[in-house]
């Protein structure tokens, strides 16, 4: 076995060849310990808080999806225009080329993510990369390269350069065996998709690099996101956006779930504002890397029910997708995130009246209704 000694010399070799070419960790002395089960009592060393220092320099992969753009809005707002650097694969829309810092970043291209974690000395970094789970079912090749061997090398890049990593997770994490009414943070997670799973991966991927290389890793688990003006991107709960939209252009609308299913939901400026919340927490009164977090719940009956409060010729209509069905009938109808309340103060600002009245409000149907009228 060897000594000490023999262990310090050898991390301090590995330490010197850091700047060939080759990819690797250096594992800090302190995690070299024999001690399997006790937490590091400096776990969090590498983070630093904004408010300590200089504003964080932020990183967003995925950025052109549902959420990247309106999160480098807010954290541009908080933290100044050209410490946010939204990216992505794709050519970005000229108002979002324009509105802030982008770069081209390949979550499959590591030496690609070093380099811009380095040119632009990033210290968080919110990855949104992913194939929903509608999507990923059609393409589950694609979607274990793009959600795993992705995530592997952002955890990776993310332990070697100090970076605090916010990556979300989802109510798909939970499958048909979990309690579902409600979903408390910690129990059986079986989920039946390829997204489901990559996400379950993702929570004990980041914890694990927590324990074991001190990754200030953070994670919500998100429920449906319902948004007016963002890009859609294949999940299951893109009914209701797809909803409010049809409210506005036609007064009909054919929902691929049964009348009765029950999703838990968010407007996107409280899941966005939690995803800020979980950032800035001192990481002393978080007591779990990753969270649930709730706010309302309805079904696709009570949805167009809401909207007929202020379009009463409104007309739903039902043509059910099996295989969206099933993955529906695999998640919680609610979640349980009483953790997120108690630990860090989370409290959302919508519910279902709210949403329904900002999201007709986006859309100009309140004044098509009253003109009709």
């Amino acid at each position: 076995m060897l000594s000490l000694g023999m262990l310090k010399q050898v991390v301090s070799r590995t330490a010197r060849s850091k700047a060939s070419s080759c990819r690797k960790l250096v594992l800090p002395l302190q995690f070299l310990g024999t001690a399997h089960h006790r937490i590091p009592a400096d776990a969090n060393f590498h983070s630093t808080s904004f408010s300590e220092a200089e504003p964080p320099r932020v990183l967003i992969t995925g950025g052109l999806g549902q959420l990247g753009v309106g999160l480098a809005n807010l954290l541009r707002k908080r933290f100044g225009k050209d410490n946010v650097i939204l990216s992505d694969i794709k050519k970005p829309p000229a108002h979002v080329f324009h509105s802030g810092p982008f770069v081209y970043a390949n979550v499959l291209d590591y030496k690609n993510l070093r380099e811009i974690v380095v040119n632009h000395r990033i210290s968080w970094l919110f990855h949104y990369s992913a194939l929903l789970s509608a999507v990923g079912e059609a393409n589950v090749s694609l979607a274990r390269d793009v959600n795993i061997t992705g995530l592997h090398n952002i955890l990776d890049v993310a332990a070697e350069y100090n970076v605090r990593l916010f990556v979300p997770s989802t109510i798909g994490a939970f499958g048909p065996t979990s309690p579902r009414n409600p979903a408390p943070d910690l129990c059986i997670q079986r989920p039946t998709t390829i997204y489901g799973v990559s996400k379950v991966h993702t929570e004990l991927m980041g914890e694990y690099y927590y324990y074991r290389y001190g990754l200030d890793f953070r994670c919500l688990r998100y429920p449906g996101i319902i948004s007016a003006d963002s890009q859609l991107g294949g999940g299951t709960t893109d009914y209701a956006v797809q909803m409010f939209h049809a409210a506005a252009k036609t007064g009909t609308f054919e929902s691929n779930l049964e009348a009765s299913t029950r999703l838990p939901m968010m407007y996107i400026s409280d899941c966005l504002r939690a995803t800020l919340e979980v950032m800035e927490a001192p990481a002393e009164r978080l007591s779990m890397r990753t969270y649930n977090i709730g706010a309302m719940s309805f079904t696709p009956e009570e949805l167009a029910q809401a909207l007929r409060k202020h379009a009463p010729n409104f007309q739903i209509t039902y043509c059910v997708d099996p295989l969206r069905q099933a993955i529906a009938e695999s998640w919680p109808m609610i979640l349980d995130d009483s953790n997120a309340r108690k630990d860090w103060g989370w409290k959302h600002d919508f519910d279902l009246p709210e949403l329904v009245a900002t999201m007709l409000n986006f859309h100009g149907v309140s004044t098509r209704v009253a003109q009709v009228n």
